[in-house]
């Protein structure tokens, strides 16, 4: 039976959790893996809720849809809340610990990443928070190499935007903290 790997990426919209999810999509084909990635988005354009899953697998995948997921990320409280119950038992959490202020009781791995504040700091805007995830997701789990991340990031965003995400990504792979 093949690995098969259910991320959901989720917050609200804006905060690029789709891009988020494509850009994992696509380092992970480029890695030569099967990949299937969707979206949906609550019915406002900006501050709805959003969520992007991915699967990933060493073969062909037959349901292209999330059931439980290995990893949560969870941009916003709400996002949080709505999606917990999709984690499995011993998945991986993470979670922007400028956005989500309670985190309920769980037997996953936790990780508090400080995206929102680092990039505001860092980087002059909390747009860079999803690459910043996205770089803390590749440390904590190495489900996908960071060449390839950075070189999704170069074929998914404008290029004038390219530069800020990539630094965005390399500063979430030094932010992982428990």
């Amino acid at each position: 039976m093949p690995k098969r790997i259910e991320v959901r990426i989720s917050g609200f919209g804006g905060q690029g959790v789709v891009l988020a999810g494509e850009i994992l999509g696509r380092a992970a084909a480029y890695e030569g893996k099967y990949v299937v990635q969707t979206q949906s988005y609550g019915a406002e354009a900006r501050g709805g809720t959003a969520r992007s899953e991915v699967i990933i697998s060493d073969g062909k995948i037959d349901f292209p849809k999330v059931r439980k997921c290995d990893i949560l990320v969870a941009m916003s409280q709400n996002a949080l809340e709505t999606h917990l119950k999709d984690l499995k038992e011993k998945g991986v959490l993470i979670v922007d610990k400028d956005k989500v202020e309670h985190l309920p009781e769980t037997k996953a791995k936790v990780f508090k990443i400080p995206a929102t504040k680092t990039a505001a700091k860092l980087l002059k805007s909390r747009l860079y928070a999803n690459v910043i995830m996205l770089g803390a997701l590749t440390k904590i789990t190495g489900i996908v190499k960071e060449k390839a991340v950075e070189k999704a990031i170069t074929d998914s965003v404008p290029e004038t935007a390219r530069e800020a995400n990539i630094r965005g990504f390399r500063k979430g792979l030094k932010r992982v903290a428990t």
